[in-house]
């Protein structure tokens, strides 16, 4: 090959390894994004160890001494330790029973055939569009007619059947892309649809069953709305209800400390998940994108 021609290929090289610029424009706007969302969290933390008249007189400035007792006042003396408790119970088996039972109609929908297979799918996603607010009457009767009113089974029950329509839309394009050819060997193994299932299809599907775990942990915990309705004794309140309360009862107390205290520590799971798992979100939802 000439000089010449190596002068005319060489450029096109270069060209090609460059990476392509990127405009400044979304970097900003991300950064704007994220500095709106962090903002509020930051100042909440810091106002959780502050005085009342740190936080009235000098909103913005950090405290001159830090005080972890509002934090202990805000876990005894406002019963957010049991509000937490509370929360994990009823968010914890919700979860479970989403989890076990969304899999396994995902699972059914995506891989059989049979009449109605799309009926029953398309109704699970049509009750994602469904307000939630306005099932809260006949719901509310439901539960007081089977003695569940107030209690945690009540809770998980109705936890659960507001999160699986999401799980089963989650997991159902999940389950498509996994390849046949590893359960029809199972089934040649002599293994029974269940132990496919549970053997095979469920550890194959763990990033998908990550990603929409966590997404229904974010918003269980969350939930404001289905317990305000649901759980009216006051010993079983979750934490959105504590909060709510905490933030009337010391208000009018000026214990401006202990309730950025307990708005902090019913923060924190949230943002320990959210951490935590932020590569099993993203390894999830591009999973189940790609057949």
């Amino acid at each position: 090959m000439t000089l010449l021609s190596l002068r005319r290929v060489r450029p096109l090289v270069d060209s090609a390894v460059v990476p392509p610029r990127t405009s400044f424009l979304p970097q900003a706007a991300m950064l704007c994004w994220a500095v709106v969302t962090a903002l509020p969290l930051l100042w909440a933390v810091v106002s959780s160890v502050k005085t009342d008249d740190e936080i009235l007189n000098s909103p913005w400035s950090l405290p001159a001494t830090p005080r972890f007792d509002n934090w202990a006042r805000a876990w005894t003396s406002a019963n957010i330790g049991r509000y937490f408790l509370n929360s994990l119970i009823v968010v914890g088996g919700a979860l479970v029973l989403t989890m076990l039972v969304g899999a396994l109609v995902a699972y059914a929908l995506a891989r059989y055939e049979f009449r109605g297979n799309r009926l029953i799918y398309y109704t699970f996603v049509a009750t994602m569009f469904f307000p939630v607010f306005l099932a809260l009457v006949p719901l509310f009767f439901v539960v007081q007619q089977l003695g569940l009113l107030g209690t945690y089974p009540g809770l998980i029950l109705v936890y659960a059947a507001y999160a699986v329509p999401f799980t089963v839309f989650f997991l159902h394009a999940f389950f498509r892309t996994l390849p046949s050819e590893i359960a029809e060997a199972a089934f040649l193994d002599g293994c029974s649809h269940g132990a496919v299932f549970f053997r095979v299809m469920l550890p194959l599907a763990r990033p998908g069953l990550t990603a929409v775990g966590i997404f229904n942990f974010l918003g269980l915990w969350n939930q404001y709305l289905l317990p305000l309705v649901l759980n009216p004794d006051p010993d079983r309140y979750v934490l959105a209800q504590g909060l709510a309360a905490l933030s009337v009862s010391q208000g009018y107390r000026s214990d401006w400390g202990g309730l950025f205290a307990g708005l902090t520590i019913a923060m924190l799971p949230v943002l320990v998940a959210y951490v935590a798992f932020q590569r099993h979100i993203r390894a999830g939802m591009t999973a189940g994108a790609v057949k």
